[in-house]
Protein backbone atom coordinates (compact mmCIF):
# COMPACT_ATOMS: atom_id res chain seq x y z
CA UNK A 1 0.00 0.00 0.00
CA UNK A 2 1.34 3.01 -1.30
CA UNK A 3 0.28 6.48 0.34
CA UNK A 4 1.02 9.86 -2.12
CA UNK A 5 3.23 11.93 0.42
CA UNK A 6 3.72 15.54 0.62
CA UNK A 7 7.64 16.46 -0.18
CA UNK A 8 7.86 17.21 3.93
CA UNK A 9 6.32 13.61 4.86
CA UNK A 10 8.55 12.07 2.19
CA UNK A 11 11.81 14.14 3.85
CA UNK A 12 10.55 12.47 7.20
CA UNK A 13 10.12 9.05 5.59
CA UNK A 14 13.52 8.75 4.53
CA UNK A 15 15.15 10.48 7.91
CA UNK A 16 12.78 7.63 9.76
CA UNK A 17 14.22 5.12 6.80
CA UNK A 18 17.62 6.29 8.32
CA UNK A 19 17.01 5.48 11.35
CA UNK A 20 15.43 2.44 11.58
CA UNK A 21 18.50 0.87 9.23
CA UNK A 22 20.78 2.06 11.74
CA UNK A 23 18.81 1.10 14.66
CA UNK A 24 18.42 -3.06 13.09
CA UNK A 25 21.42 -3.00 11.51
CA UNK A 26 22.81 -5.96 14.46
CA UNK A 27 19.43 -7.53 13.66
CA UNK A 28 19.27 -7.69 9.81
CA UNK A 29 22.94 -9.14 10.24
CA UNK A 30 21.82 -11.70 12.83
CA UNK A 31 19.48 -12.72 10.56
CA UNK A 32 21.13 -13.33 7.53
CA UNK A 33 23.99 -15.27 9.65
CA UNK A 34 21.52 -17.25 10.47
CA UNK A 35 19.88 -18.41 6.79
CA UNK A 36 23.45 -18.67 5.77
CA UNK A 37 24.48 -21.06 8.30
CA UNK A 38 21.38 -22.91 8.50
CA UNK A 39 20.48 -25.85 5.16
CA UNK A 40 17.48 -25.86 3.29
CA UNK A 41 16.05 -28.81 5.55
CA UNK A 42 16.06 -26.93 8.64
CA UNK A 43 14.98 -23.16 7.47
CA UNK A 44 11.25 -23.82 8.78
CA UNK A 45 10.49 -24.66 12.50
CA UNK A 46 12.71 -23.45 14.74
CA UNK A 47 14.71 -21.35 12.42
CA UNK A 48 11.68 -19.67 10.62
CA UNK A 49 10.55 -18.85 14.40
CA UNK A 50 13.98 -16.96 15.10
CA UNK A 51 13.79 -15.06 12.19
CA UNK A 52 10.48 -14.12 13.41
CA UNK A 53 11.55 -13.08 16.64
CA UNK A 54 14.55 -10.62 14.55
CA UNK A 55 11.58 -9.00 12.27
CA UNK A 56 9.45 -8.33 15.14
CA UNK A 57 12.36 -6.85 16.97
CA UNK A 58 13.08 -5.25 14.39
CA UNK A 59 9.08 -4.25 13.74
CA UNK A 60 9.57 -2.75 17.47
CA UNK A 61 12.32 -0.87 16.41
CA UNK A 62 10.79 1.16 13.77
CA UNK A 63 8.36 2.00 16.36
CA UNK A 64 10.53 3.24 18.49
CA UNK A 65 12.40 5.54 16.18
CA UNK A 66 9.32 7.05 14.83
CA UNK A 67 7.65 7.97 18.45
CA UNK A 68 11.08 9.43 19.29
CA UNK A 69 10.88 11.32 16.28
CA UNK A 70 7.50 12.20 17.44
CA UNK A 71 7.97 13.01 20.81
CA UNK A 72 11.34 15.47 20.20
CA UNK A 73 9.14 17.12 17.44
CA UNK A 74 5.98 17.95 19.77
CA UNK A 75 7.50 18.91 22.66
CA UNK A 76 5.71 21.67 24.23
CA UNK A 77 7.44 24.56 26.49
CA UNK A 78 7.10 24.61 30.21
CA UNK A 79 4.54 26.23 31.47
CA UNK A 80 4.47 29.76 33.10
CA UNK A 81 1.77 28.67 35.79
CA UNK A 82 3.30 27.93 39.26
CA UNK A 83 3.06 25.04 40.76
CA UNK A 84 1.33 24.71 44.63
CA UNK A 85 3.79 23.70 46.94
CA UNK A 86 1.19 22.69 49.25
CA UNK A 87 -2.19 21.17 49.00
CA UNK A 88 -5.11 22.72 49.75
CA UNK A 89 -6.22 22.57 52.67
CA UNK A 90 -8.97 19.45 53.89
CA UNK A 91 -12.62 20.03 55.83
CA UNK A 92 -13.71 16.44 57.73
CA UNK A 93 -16.80 15.84 56.35
CA UNK A 94 -20.02 16.75 58.35
CA UNK A 95 -21.26 13.86 60.90
CA UNK A 96 -24.55 12.12 59.71
CA UNK A 97 -27.56 12.41 61.42
CA UNK A 98 -29.03 9.29 62.31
Amino acid sequence: MSVPLTSQQEALAQELAQAIQQAATDDILQMARMLVATDERHLFGNTEFQIRDLALKIAAKAYNAHLAEKKTATMAAASAVRTATTPPPTTAPAPANS
